[in-house]
């Protein structure tokens, strides 16, 4: 079993900002298989997620800690379905990733992520990542301010691009691992380059 864990704030007053789009991703990635987020035996939100051999199953998260907290849920979810940490993707948003640029990795440091943090804390630094891009905005604003802040009007456009590449690079690590997707999503969007 794999699991992919989006990160975001429960609420609805957190729906659509920056911080949120872990979330709006393993949203995407549930639309497309079909499949429903139900209560967890964690403080998270599941979607089961059957897929054929050699695949297998897939438990996409969306942990109801707050992102500070994200690594209590995550490590829940690992432990009760008894998955390792090779088999796990976190999806989080990156401030110092241009808006919509994907980097995947497949283990590395927090670099200053709070969700990241909290999860690195529970199980190390083995599992993969997926950051997406949600830029800096500007430099006087606040970073708390920023990532807590929904898009602007104009960038919505660009973040339902990043979304829909993200689904895409998750169902690639399901079926074809972390390294494969690295080689697939770091760099440019092809659909963007003239």
């Amino acid at each position: 079993m794999k699991l992919v864990a989006g990160l975001g704030n429960p609420g609805e007053k957190y729906r659509g900002t920056r911080h949120n789009i872990g979330f709006a991703v393993v949203d995407e990635s549930a639309r497309r298989a079909g499949v429903a987020f139900e209560s967890a035996p964690v403080e998270a939100l599941v979607a089961r997620w059957r897929r054929p051999a050699p695949d297998g199953p897939v438990l996409l998260a969306k942990p109801l800690t707050f992102m500070n907290a994200s690594g209590e849920a995550v490590a829940g979810l690992m432990r009760y379905f008894r998955i390792e940490a090779p088999a796990v993707l976190v999806v989080v948003d990156d401030v110092a990733l241009p808006l919509g640029k994907l980097r995947a990795r497949a283990r590395g440091s927090a670099g200053g992520h709070n969700g990241l943090k909290s999860i690195a804390a529970h199980l190390g630094d083995g599992f993969a990542r997926l950051r997406i891009g949600v830029g800096r905005g500007q430099v006087e604003r606040d970073l708390a301010d920023h990532v807590l802040a929904r898009f602007d009007t104009d960038e919505a456009a660009e973040v339902d691009r990043a979304v829909g590449r993200a689904a895409d690079a998750v169902e690639t690590f399901i079926t074809s691992g972390i390294e494969t997707m690295m080689n697939r999503f770091n760099g440019d969007d092809p659909s963007t380059i003239e």
